[in-house]
């Protein structure tokens, strides 16, 4: 029988592969924590049985015919387009910080992509794909705000609202006022509400219509966050304004 540990870890690479795109060696291994060697020695084997291909010139994996088969056509079709991505990775070298963007898929929240690094990591609850808490997260409160009350009513009944921290919101009516409050100023901020010690902001990413078709985000230790919440604002609304003229190009 195939040993469980290694599907996992089979899986995991070709999921951080799609989550950007493509991807080398070095960067899997960062993402996933997983020894250099080892994540060579699993690329290998996969470009051999055709899920990945190695494109030398780029030094660099993509996903092979293969993952098709696996179903990972959806995780590919998910991943942000390369200008959405272009903008969330110069957020997160301008600011310093984990930056993330979050769109609509259907009737749920999806973050479809992520930009960090060793220094300034990502949340590490939150992945490609992450669809959980959305009451309790920046973007999250961005693309409920966004909804109809009868689709976030349904969302939130689907889904419920676990409390994460002491500082959650866990009550409908609390969190429609706090929800109206983020529409009417265009920006979400998550005081520890998600992880402790930990605070993000976003704002939306809008389409020709001027819906809310997205949400680009940004994490921080609360500490570094006090005292710079206009430059935090500043920065995502710039970023945002580069994702929303992509979207409306499109």
């Amino acid at each position: 029988m195939p040993d469980i540990a290694v599907i996992h870890r089979t899986f995991s690479v070709l999921e951080a592969v799609a989550a950007s795109g493509s991807a080398t060696a070095r960067e899997v291994a960062d993402r996933l924590e997983i020894p250099l060697p080892s994540v060579y020695r699993l690329l290998n084997e996969l470009v051999k049985t055709q899920y990945l291909v190695h494109l030398k010139d780029d030094g660099c994996f993509e996903l092979g015919p293969k993952c098709f088969d696996l179903g990972l056509s959806f995780r590919q079709r998910l991943v942000a387009p390369s200008a959405i991505r272009q903008a969330t990775d110069e957020l997160h070298r301008t600011m310093e910080t984990a930056s993330y963007f979050a769109v609509y898929r259907g009737s749920d929240i999806v973050l479809t992509y992520l930009s960090d690094c060793e220094k300034h990591p990502r949340l590490r609850p939150l992945r490609f794909g992450f669809h959980e808490a959305a009451h309790a997260t920046a973007f999250g409160k961005i693309l409920l705000s966004g909804m109809t009350a009868e689709q976030r009513l349904s969302y939130i009944q689907a889904r419920g609202m676990p409390i994460l921290t002491p500082h959650t919101i866990a009550r409908h009516d609390l969190l429609d006022e706090h929800l109206d409050a983020v529409s009417t100023r265009g920006i979400a901020w998550e005081h520890e509400e998600f992880l402790p010690r930990t605070t993000c902001a976003a704002v939306p990413v809008r389409n020709g219509s001027g819906l809310n078709v997205g949400a680009i985000a940004l994490s921080m230790p609360s500490r570094r966050a006090a005292g710079i919440e206009a430059q935090i604002e500043a920065a995502l609304r710039e970023y945002a304004g580069r994702c929303s003229r992509y979207m409306r190009s499109g």
